[in-house]
């Protein structure tokens, strides 16, 4: 994290080295550096748009030309998700999670800045974010309740997996990321269940039945966060121990890097062929919720940005808060959904559409801040 970077090269003994690098570094034109950037990244990353492109193509012509591919992929299931879903996002997750320095975690939490940052994210992720969504809902779908209702079990939902391969490609501060992503992972656990309540059942004054099982929230965070998070803490401090700090940043990390992006695009093809017939043949349907989502991805992470660099988060950490703020958790969404309406009922229609429509969206705002910061003078 930002904070404690000095510490942290200060423990690797090359404290000197490193911040004269980052000096010459910064003393460079802001648009060479983002141009050197771009050069330095892999095959796979420079062409990521294409790829998730292509992964929503073959889906979708794998879930309307193949006969019974979505039943297929939809048989097996693990804590309400598809096997093959829940494995992308493991594997999604974990090259990530083994990235974070966990050793100096413990530093970070005794900073009063992290605080203010860790009160804001809540503010954000808990207050403004569910109850912007529910207005989008409430103004985009006034006659079709039952699709309302999946666009709140989505906004509430807040991401616990994909949120941290838009902040590494955007450049975010992967520590504050995981801490940000634990705490809403906890909050997620006790909040959940009743502002689904209170939103669908109170203020949307729904006639349907809402009964959020606290076991199928438990079980999401504890498989897509707990599963990853804990065998990337394992594998950090043994391989550490057991090889060295050098050879698993250069060696290991540098290995396993390319599994992410991999286990993002695998998850994409994945999702689009399972659904993408019903998308095909409900497209208005598809549409209507698509306008409202487009339009709260855009607005929480704008209006986040805005607001962390004038309060002087420094690009990174405003990069973080922002994604963190306009991620949503589809796992969750999508099994709370089919538990409480069915799988065939326009609420999952609504909570499946969610992540369709946020991996090229969240990936076109990856880009844009990319190429907007150096010119906007967003430093770190």
């Amino acid at each position: 994290m930002d904070t404690n970077s000095a510490s942290a090269d200060t423990s690797n003994g090359n404290g000197n080295e490193d911040s004269g690098k980052v000096e010459s570094q910064r003393s460079l034109p802001e648009e060479t550096q983002q141009s050197s950037v771009y050069k330095k990244l892999a095959f796979l990353d420079r062409f990521l748009a294409l790829w998730i492109l292509l992964a929503m193509a073959v889906g979708i012509i794998l879930g309307n030309f193949v006969p019974n591919t979505g039943p297929a992929l939809q048989k097996g299931k693990f804590v309400g998700v598809s096997i093959p879903i829940a494995i992308g996002l493991l594997v999604m997750m974990y090259p990530i999670l083994c990235k974070v320095r966990y050793e100096v975690l413990h530093l970070v939490f005794r900073t009063r800045q992290l605080w203010n940052q860790v009160i804001f994210s809540v503010v954000v992720n808990w207050i403004i974010a569910p109850l912007i969504m529910l207005a989008l809902a409430w103004v985009f779908l006034p006659d079709k309740p039952a699709l309302r209702e999946g666009l709140i079990l989505v906004g509430i939902a807040r991401c616990i997996a994909m949120v941290l391969v838009w902040n590494t490609l955007a450049g975010g501060d992967a520590e504050y990321c995981a801490i940000l992503v634990a705490i809403n992972s906890m909050l997620q656990m006790v909040l959940y269940a009743p502002l689904a309540v209170l939103f669908i059942k109170v203020i949307s004054r729904s006639k349907n039945v809402i009964s959020i099982d606290y076991t199928t929230v438990a079980k999401s965070v504890a498989v897509f966060l707990g599963i990853p998070l804990g065998a990337a803490i394992i594998t950090r401090f043994a391989l550490r121990k057991l090889a060295s700090p050098t050879w698993y940043d250069m060696k290991f990390l540098k290995c396993i890097t390319p599994f992410s992006l991999l286990g993002l695009i695998f998850t994409i093809l994945i999702l689009f062929a399972s659904q993408g017939k019903q998308v095909v043949h409900q497209i208005v349907s598809v549409v209507r919720v698509a306008a409202p989502l487009i339009v709260y991805f855009g607005v929480i992470f704008f209006i986040t940005l805005f607001v962390t660099l004038r309060l002087g988060f420094g690009y990174r950490l405003g990069y973080t808060q922002s994604f963190t703020a306009a991620s949503n958790n589809f796992e969750l969404a999508i099994a709370v959904a089919v538990a409480t309406f069915g799988i065939n009922s326009d609420q999952a229609l609504a909570a499946t559409v969610g992540p369709l429509i946020e991996v090229p969206v969240l990936l076109g705002l990856v880009y844009v801040v990319r190429a907007l910061g150096p010119k906007r003078g967003w430093k770190e």
